[in-house]
């Protein structure tokens, strides 16, 4: 069964600091897809990062528009991280971790697996 944790969510003002940390486990295959995404109040879940490792291997990563040149994803051993920098207070919302086996994809609805989400707040 594939379990995802996120941890590392916080309180930051602009122009601030936090790294995203999602503790995986239990994929079926050495394929897989690793994202995160985001959700602020009365808006829909968007694609923020997304990691794809084969066999070991990281073949692919992808960003937002909104986040390119300052969020970074990476992965090291069953953990994927979300470095983020230069945050600005529209990057405030709940972050969460998602997987997928398989295909790297950005489409929120490919995603099967989810954690459980952490906050990400941003002050000006």
């Amino acid at each position: 069964q594939v379990q995802l944790v996120e941890s590392g969510g916080g309180s930051v003002r602009a122009g601030g600091s936090l790294t995203l940390s999602c503790a995986t486990s239990g994929f079926p295959s050495d394929i897989y897809c690793t994202g995160w995404f985001r959700q602020a109040p009365g808006k829909e879940r968007e694609g923020v990062a997304r990691h794809w490792l084969v066999n070991g291997r990281s073949k692919f990563t992808g960003y937002a528009d909104s986040v390119k040149g300052r969020f970074n994803i990476s992965q090291a051993g069953n953990v994927v991280y979300l470095e983020m920098n230069s945050l600005k207070p529209e990057d405030t919302a709940r972050y969460y971790c998602g997987a997928r086996s398989g295909a790297c994809t950005s489409a929120v609805s490919a995603f099967n697996y989810w954690g459980q989400g952490t906050e990400v707040s941003v002050s000006s």
